[in-house]
């Protein structure tokens, strides 16, 4: 679904992303992390065609995204951290909207907004102003925005930001339900919540992949062992302190 090759951004002088490369496979959920300017948001900007890379190729659904961008905008999803709402539309207008921008073909609209009405859990609040909808809500819009028009991959930075533990808990469990209709790429700095939903981390710091490995294998090659078990959050600790001291010590 996703071939990164050698992707570099830079910003006048100060060089974000660095030949970061990787694969993604179709239907994988894949956890992305990394501290906060570690290059996370710039390589989803890349991904999503909102930026150019300096540098490099992305390969998205089998198109090359330099050269068809328009064509890969129509299989994404996105949903930025901070969700892109009109507060003063109703969530069903706001989604009729979406739709329509989305190319949604007309007479695939009112069924592709009972989907995701239903899919979100929106339905009670269909004909609510959004700007009165709590946190969640707006969350579980933003996710309804990105998923109408039924893209082949959905990307999320920082889904449950901001929310209280219920609200979280629905949302990871909309965010899992998407494996089987689509690829996944989530961004979090809530480690644990990664651990719920995905197969697979990424992990990127100063604008490099430090790790890459399917989140099964990493969790019991780290707990062979160990007194307490590790955690995802303890082992993205270790790795950058290790990284860190190696660096430090001139390795």
């Amino acid at each position: 679904m996703i071939i990164a090759n050698n992707v570099s951004k830079n910003f006048g002088s100060l060089q974000v992303l660095d030949n970061v490369s990787f694969e993604i496979n179709k239907g994988d959920i894949v956890g992305f992390l990394g501290k906060n300017g570690a290059g996370k948001t710039t390589l989803m900007r890349i991904l999503t065609s909102f930026l150019a890379a300096s540098s490099g190729k992305v390969m998205i659904d089998g198109d090359d995204i330099a050269e068809h961008s328009l064509t890969i905008r129509q299989k994404i999803g996105y949903l930025p951290e901070t969700p892109p709402l009109y507060t003063y539309m109703t969530v069903q207008n706001y989604l009729k909207f979406a739709a329509e921008i989305k190319g949604v073909a007309v007479n695939r609209r009112r069924i592709q907004l009972a989907k995701v009405l239903e899919e979100c859990q929106l339905e009670q609040v269909k004909r609510k102003t959004i700007a009165t909808l709590s946190k969640g809500y707006k969350q579980r819009l933003g996710i309804a925005q990105a998923i109408i028009h039924e893209p082949k991959l959905l990307i999320l930075d920082e889904p449950t930001s901001g929310l209280d533990p219920m609200q979280i808990q629905q949302v990871l469990a909309l965010i899992k339900n998407q494996q089987e209709q689509r690829t996944v790429l989530v961004s979090s700095h809530t480690l644990a919540e990664i651990e719920q939903i995905a197969q697979r981390v990424l992990m990127i710091k100063s604008g490099q992949i430090i790790l890459d490995e399917s989140l099964e294998l990493l969790l019991k090659g780290k707990n062979d062992n160990p007194s307490p078990p590790l955690t995802l959050e303890k082992i993205f600790i270790n790795h950058h302190q290790e990284l860190t001291q190696a660096t430090a010590g001139g390795i």
